[in-house]
């Protein structure tokens, strides 16, 4: 069996417009997802899942597939990753195409390389999970945070007040960068999150939401320093 990188890109972004094509240092920033997966090697697919045709010719002129457009149903606002990832795998399925591994990316991730998937599925089929998924630990322990009542701050969780920070568990979030999965343990649980999920822990170098313009400013400045380290051979 093969493997598929299905890049998730609907149009119609109501905070940042045009935000999955919008340019990134340069180009457009979905280019950065393309250009991960196809240089990565782990994939005998890299396809597009979007509605917007101005962003399936961007994808193809960046070397994506767009073999079909995404449905109505899974274009509106409700539809979920897993609704798309669904609809993807079944509509390969009627094409006589079926995989064993497949890799969500964002098409707004550009500190996704393809050094970083292939030590992805390279660490998915060692481990055998179902999935895998890039977490970053939070910089401020959640244990320790505040909540507002009646316009006064309280602690959350009041014993852990004195506790010191690095006494408490870490925690940590979802990148919101990619996710790999066997794609027939995905077909069953129909789920990116299992009891067998792997994590890879990334940097904050190498994290950043994009949820507004000065999301995105801090992005490019993440990402040129991320860039510049890397060419001195330094770690994140």
């Amino acid at each position: 069996m093969s493997n598929v990188a299905i890049i998730t890109a609907r149009g119609g972004s109501k905070r940042i417009p045009g935000k999955n094509i919008k340019p990134f240092l340069g180009k457009p920033i979905i280019a950065y997802s393309i250009e991960a997966a196809l240089e990565s090697g782990c994939f005998d697919e890299v396809m597009v899942s979007t509605d917007d045709e101005e962003i399936a010719k961007i994808a193809k002129s960046c070397g994506a597939k767009v073999p079909f457009m995404r449905s109505e149903k899974t274009s509106d606002d409700y539809a979920t990753t897993v609704d798309v990832l669904t609809e993807v795998l079944e509509e390969y399925e009627k094409r006589g195409q079926e995989f064993e591994y497949m890799c969500c990316i964002y098409p707004t991730a550009p500190f996704v390389t393809a050094e970083k998937l292939s030590k992805a599925m390279e660490l998915i089929r060692e481990s055998d999970s179902d999935s895998l998924v890039p977490v970053v630990r939070y910089g401020f322990p959640p244990q320790r945070s505040f909540v507002i009542n009646e316009g006064n701050l309280a602690y959350k969780w009041p014993e852990n007040m004195l506790k010191r920070s690095q006494d408490l568990e870490p925690m940590y979030h979802d990148c919101g960068q990619f996710y790999i999965m066997q794609a027939s343990r995905f077909m069953e649980s129909k789920k990116v999150y299992t009891d067998k999920t792997y994590a890879l822990v990334c940097t904050e170098l190498e994290v950043q939401d994009i949820d507004n313009l000065t999301d995105w400013q801090i992005a490019e400045m993440k990402y040129r320093l991320m860039v510049e380290r890397n060419e001195k051979g330094e770690n994140a």
